[in-house]
């Protein structure tokens, strides 16, 4: 997005305007460091006029002396959105800000809710300090400023600092000193840590021998496979190659009018269960489970249109993490389609199509549309960002044999996130049910319940049988 918007900026300049198109850039992670420096450089002197950037300017770096921030979507979160705004009016001018709402979830609940946010207090702070994979790397970079003393620095690394320093040790990241643990990375520690990604794997994109940018294997996945549209400071590259063992990306600089957006199936599976509770004949879970996704094809759009799909082959992401999730007793398929049967949109799908599975794929939409709602609506009151979380829901589960709607967090280990909304599920049903119910949509839409990072391409997906099924669980007394 801030690639695109650097580039409509550009393409939106008249004649008499033409002087600024080198005077706009885009900026965000991945960029190498001398780029990033000499984009900031220039926004502090005035040499760049402006610039679209990723959350990435948001904080720790003082560019001061800006006059506006057009926030292109609600961050995700109050905090962000206030970091974000306070980056423009240091000085003693007068200054603006403005969000400018995005159609999903939570950017349209605050349009139509505004003193929810100006009134809100602030989110939840989650971190689990106690995840294994988050430990790691607090260690090797606490070992790179001081020595590590086992029984003095337990109290801040927590029980398993012992377990950690060996398994860095294993990775020759960290040897033992008459003085205590140190650091023995070839590479800087906090370029070794990723602070938000499932892979530590970077990979390079390259063009005529030269790197552009890196990006992790997650990254990679989505945005650079074998086909992708890449954007760079506004001008569009074909991927030609990407080495999954060297981690080279290889792309060609091409001028074209269309994008491409990958697809995904992902599969959970329960590994075991910290906690469960009732609620009238549902069940409620969190634990750890399994999370393996495939990326096996991609959309070429051009607008909003889909011109046409191609298929891709990537070795799946495999990562343990935390997730919650509830299930419905198997009747409950039979009590939707009892319902929806009568209703005029499902008679005229009947007669179209001729389709006997159609009540499956009403219950299979109306699963996907809670599961889209309420991750959605999650970071309203977890602090976090939806693109933080994963989900997948199902008809049938074989770890739990019944229709089965699962959240979890989107990083190695989990990081909080699922066990402070399994804490606060009530208030998120609620809040789910309040947003499909007001949005004035017939079928369902971004701003209810597609989401822009299904990997199922928002399909299958039933509003009404959404409010149904969250109707269900409040009457089961859980709002």
């Amino acid at each position: 997005m801030s690639e695109l918007i650097a580039r409509w900026s550009k393409e939106s300049l008249d004649n008499s305007e033409e002087h600024l198109k080198d005077k706009i850039m885009a900026y965000r992670a991945g960029y190498l460091p001398e780029e990033r420096r000499r984009i900031e450089n220039g926004l502090k002197n005035g040499v760049i006029k402006g610039v679209t950037s990723t959350n990435a300017l948001e904080l720790g770096i003082d560019i001061g002396g800006l006059d506006s921030v057009i926030i292109s979507g609600y961050p995700g979160t109050i905090i962000s959105t206030w970091q974000q705004a306070g980056r423009a009016g240091r000085g003693a001018s007068d200054s603006v800000a403005t969000l400018v709402a995005f159609q999903n979830q939570l950017d349209q609940y605050f349009m139509r809710h505004p003193e929810m946010f100006f009134g809100k207090s602030h989110e939840h702070a989650i971190i689990d300090l106690s995840n294994p994979y988050i430990l790691f790397g607090h260690t090797m970079c606490a070992s790179s400023e001081l020595p590590i003393v086992l029984d003095r620095d337990k109290k801040y690394l927590g029980g398993y600092l012992p377990q950690v320093l060996d398994e860095l040790k294993s990775e020759s990241l960290a040897k033992e000193t008459p003085n205590g643990w140190i650091y023995s990375g070839s590479k800087s520690a906090s370029m070794v840590v990723s602070l938000d990604s499932i892979s530590s794997d970077i990979f390079k994109v390259m063009h005529l021998n030269k790197t552009l940018e890196t990006m992790d294997r997650g990254q990679a996945y989505r945005e650079a496979h074998e086909g992708a549209v890449l954007l760079h400071q506004g001008e569009t590259y074909i991927v030609d190659s990407m080495d999954l063992k060297k981690c080279i990306i290889k792309v060609n600089k091409t001028d074209v009018d269309f994008y491409t957006q990958v697809l995904k199936e992902s599969f959970v599976s329960v590994i075991d269960i910290i906690d469960k509770k009732s609620i009238g004949n549902l069940e409620l879970f969190v634990g750890h489970l399994k999370v393996t996704e495939n990326y096996n094809a991609y959309k070429i759009m051009k607008g909003d249109s889909t011109i046409g799909y191609k298929n891709i082959y990537l070795p799946p992401l495999e990562f343990d993490t935390v997730g919650f999730w509830f299930t419905f007793p198997c009747s409950v398929e039979e009590e939707l389609w009892e319902k929806r049967s009568k209703e005029d949109d499902i008679l005229e799908m009947l007669i179209k199509r001729k389709n006997l599975d159609i009540r499956k794929e009403i219950f299979g939409g109306a699963l996907h549309g809670i599961e889209h709602a309420m991750i959605g609506i999650m970071p309203f009151h977890v602090m976090c960002d939806r693109w933080d979380i994963g989900g997948i829901s199902t008809n049938f589960h074989p770890s739990t044999g019944k229709p089965t709607v699962f959240i979890y967090d989107g990083f190695e280990g989990g990081i909080g996130l699922s066990e402070k909304a399994y804490e606060l599920f009530n208030e998120i049903v609620g809040t789910s049910l309040e947003l499909v119910e007001e949005c004035n949509c017939s079928v369902g839409c971004p701003s209810c319940i597609y989401s822009p990072k299904c990997g199922n391409d928002n399909k299958p997906m039933d509003k009404k049988g959404a409010i149904f099924l969250l109707e269900k669980i409040k009457a089961n007394g859980c709002v």
